[in-house]
């Protein structure tokens, strides 16, 4: 799509937002990308515009070098962390090795898309790396709910399911540094050659590689968004009171003693039942426990 500058008469549209960079909104509309300013009154209202926006776009004859954003169109979500609206899908990517996976961020990533209703696909790369552990996500995972693919650049083949997960869909990739994220979409659309990062040594981390958050097309049909790997994730709207909601396994099970249970030190919980019974994994359950005491004691997880 080519970017489009000069138009030589007032043009109405409704478009995508597919980047935001250097204060420009970059948008798609009729197979071609406009140039784009926000206007002032987004900022009066507190409004600001993502990248996966629908939004209504004007062009007149007295600035036709760039288009004005007029209204960003109703969301049907929207993220913090990666900033992006609309997304039908989370990929959380985490690799069996190199870097080595941390299990409660996997979680936190879980509970922030349980939070915005977004749908969650864990995909565990770099298999080749270390089988064993890959194999073992996996079935914590699926136990709790979750489906979960199973993925490595060293094996084409294995992409396979991946991609057909992210025809016609709008799939943001999140996930730390160094699992592999671009590397990922790169073999799954050539086109892209996205920026991708090695490990370092010293910390066994990856080094940031994607520095803003943009919507690549697809040839199979969707969207996807590459954003930065961090390491973090902070969880602002979940309380001590609702944590136990984004813990969807445990609500399949509200036989407890307490209407009110916390699933935590009261007697006959049920979920603490389903635990010693392995119908709950024991390791999502220490999972929950760890941020439920960080929440209880007056902390932020």
């Amino acid at each position: 799509m080519a970017l489009r500058r000069l138009i030589l008469e007032t043009d109405n549209r409704t478009g995508l937002i597919i980047k935001i960079l250097g204060g420009f909104y970059y948008v798609t509309s009729d197979d071609e990308t406009l140039e784009c300013r926000a206007r002032g009154l987004f900022r009066k209202n507190q409004i600001t515009p993502l990248v996966g926006d629908y939004c209504k776009v004007r062009i007149t004859k007295e600035d036709s070098t760039v288009g004005y954003i007029e209204e960003i169109l109703p969301r049907k979500n929207e993220l913090l962390r990666p900033p992006v609206a609309n997304v039908d899908q989370i990929i959380i990517v985490f690799s069996s090795k190199n870097p080595k996976p941390n299990v409660r961020l996997i979680d936190k990533f879980l509970i922030q898309n349980e939070y915005y209703g977004v749908n969650s696909i864990i995909c565990i790369n770099k298999m080749d790396l270390d089988w064993e552990e890959g194999e073992r996500l996996k079935s914590i995972y699926e136990k709790a709910g979750y489906e979960v693919v199973l993925t490595s650049s060293a094996e084409i083949d294995s992409l396979s399911i991946l991609k057909d997960k992210l025809i016609n869909k709008i799939s943001a990739f999140a996930g730390p540094s160094g699992v592999g994220k671009s590397t990922l979409l790169n073999l799954i659309e050539k086109s892209l050659s996205l920026k991708t990062g090695e490990i370092s040594e010293k910390l066994n981390r990856g080094k940031h590689t994607t520095r803003h958050v943009e919507l690549f097309k697809l040839s199979i049909g969707g969207w996807v968004v590459d954003t930065a790997g961090f390491s973090s994730l902070d969880l602002e709207n979940v309380t001590k009171s609702n944590l136990k909601d984004y813990f969807i396994e445990f609500n399949l099970y509200d036989d407890c003693r307490f209407s009110d249970c916390h699933h935590y030190r009261e007697p006959g919980c049920q979920v603490k039942e389903m635990v010693n019974t392995q119908a709950i994994s024991p390791e999502r359950y220490a999972s929950y426990l760890e941020l439920y005491e960080i929440l209880l004691s007056g902390g932020k997880i």
